[in-house]
């Protein structure tokens, strides 16, 4: 398995970074996701960075390089980050659950399979071409979808979720997949920070323009740029599959190499206190930590 990776998150306008990004993989698997926790519920920073560490255990607990069913671990893994967050609510005596919308992938053999709970999205990009994205958990989407099924009225608030994690009752996850990637293939998971603020044809347009490590900040800064100084958090990790030779691509990790119990991760672990904002320096110190990691790799290959 090969595949070049970056990521980046911007704290934008707001007063703090709410989202969370990060990847982990195997020999023969790989585990990427985005979660961005709630504004208007509590500690939306926890539940995001819960939701994510779930993912990553589970994970590390179960590839061992492989998945036995991509599909059954998204949907319960996901399904325990949401137990974490509601059993955390109860254990803090919140009035309120902390919540976090998610989009998690992951690739193994030739495969994808993705599931998203909530507004954040991933992106399939094949040939400067948009693939598929994932369809958001709003009313907005559902009326685009099928207008003529789910008429809404003017004073509904649109862009509400209808599901997420931490909700009282059992969320609803989307999953996707198995679909075989080509050599080449781009996919984006991010919040709804950068979609809300470039359409997706920008976003298709930047991603397939430039290897994934120049393009990702490239909408970051734009996405920055057209939200203004109230706009929300900027997240976004993109993958490249397999780059095809002669293509203009970064260097990429190759775990072929790898032994049968290396796992790898750049979520962090850890629950933090309540002063403890895992600001963007953090998480970025982390993502340099990997990426040198990375680049020691290519060196090596």
């Amino acid at each position: 398995m090969k595949f070049a990776v970056y990521q980046i998150t911007r704290k934008g306008g707001r007063a703090r970074n709410e989202d969370r990004m990060g990847y982990c993989y195997t020999r023969d698997a790989g585990l990427f996701a985005v979660a961005d926790g709630m504004g208007g519920h509590p500690e939306g920073d926890v539940a995001a960075q819960l939701s994510l560490q779930t993912l990553s255990n589970r994970f590390q607990a179960e590839a061992k390089p492989r998945l036995a069913d991509p599909q059954k671990f998204l949907e319960s893994a996901c399904l325990a980050g949401h137990r974490v967050l509601l059993r955390y609510a109860a254990e803090k005596g919140l009035t309120d659950n902390p919540r976090s919308t998610l989009v998690a992938c992951v690739l193994q053999g030739t495969s994808a399979w993705w599931l998203h709970c909530g507004d954040s999205r991933l992106y399939l990009v094949r040939d400067g071409a948009l693939v598929t994205r994932t369809v958001d958990h709003s009313y907005a989407e559902m009326h685009r979808h099928a207008a003529d099924v789910v008429p809404l009225d003017h004073q509904v608030n649109r862009n509400v979720l209808f599901t997420c994690l931490g909700t009282p009752t059992k969320p609803f996850l989307d999953v996707t997949g198995p679909l075989e990637l080509m050599p080449g293939d781009r996919l984006l998971l991010c919040s709804d920070g950068l979609w809300s603020n470039l359409s997706d044809d920008e976003i298709v347009g930047v991603l397939t323009e430039e290897p994934v490590s120049k393009a990702v900040p490239v909408l970051a800064d734009r996405a920055l740029k057209a939200g203004g100084a109230r706009c929300d958090n900027v997240t976004l990790l993109a993958v490249e599959w397999e780059a095809p030779k002669g293509a203009k691509s970064d260097p990429g990790v190759s775990t072929r190499s790898l032994g049968e119990d290396v796992f790898a991760s750049t979520i962090q672990a850890g629950e933090p206190g309540p002063d403890d904002d895992l600001d963007e320096e953090e998480i970025e110190r982390s993502i340099r930590e990997i990426n040198e990691a990375i680049r020691r790799t290519a060196r090596r290959s």
